[in-house]
């Protein structure tokens, strides 16, 4: 007994001391310097669009919404993501419940009930055509209209070609009516630089 105490006694302490794994792989450490995305208030992208247009791509979200900090921390971290939105798009981000009143060339958006609840701001059902759905994803051609909204969660691959999808105006090369399949296509054949 006392021989196997010996034993285990030795290999912790070589565990504790010289901690090593032969197969571990050590992570990079951060440089503080990783590229992100400069995110604007909806306020600001729309002064700057007016000044210097350029797409906008709002990103609709809400402070209890598991999916839209799953795509902060996974989709919107990806060097590729941060790269094209920040080259293609103003990118904003526009919680759907916010408190204060907005004026927009005069027009007034406001949260009917700011302290109740889950009360959605007249903005976001603006601009989510009263489908509210968090995340979602609103993209702006340079003129500040509406092209479209795309809901949901998407890992970085995918996000890839729909940004691209709008960023490079392949949008505009479809009818309404073959939108939908001209999509798709071209999500089936994107390469792109997520990894």
């Amino acid at each position: 007994m006392k021989k196997s105490n010996v034993i285990l006694f030795l290999f912790i302490s070589f565990a504790i001391y010289f901690p090593c794994s032969l197969n571990a792989q050590v992570p990079e450490k951060s440089t503080g310097k990783e590229a992100k995305i400069k995110w604007y208030s909806f306020e600001e992208a729309y002064k700057l669009n007016k000044k210097k247009p350029k797409k906008m791509i709002v990103d609709v979200y809400t402070e209890w919404c598991g999916w839209c900090k799953k795509m902060d921390a996974e989709t919107f971290t990806d060097p590729a993501i941060v790269k094209y939105m920040s080259a293609h798009f103003y990118c904003v981000k526009f919680d759907a419940e916010r408190k204060d009143t907005i004026v927009l060339d005069g027009v007034k958006f406001i949260n009917p009930n700011p302290s109740g609840r889950r009360s959605t701001h007249q903005l976001a059902n603006e601009l989510l055509h009263n489908s509210m759905s968090y995340p979602s994803y609103v993209f702006l051609d340079k003129k500040g209209k509406f092209i479209i909204t795309i809901p949901g969660y998407h890992k970085a691959k995918e996000f890839e070609a729909i940004l691209s999808f709008f960023g490079e105006d392949a949008y505009l090369n479809s009818k309404p009516e073959d939108f939908q399949r001209n999509f798709d296509e071209y999500l089936s054949k994107f390469q792109g630089e997520v990894k």
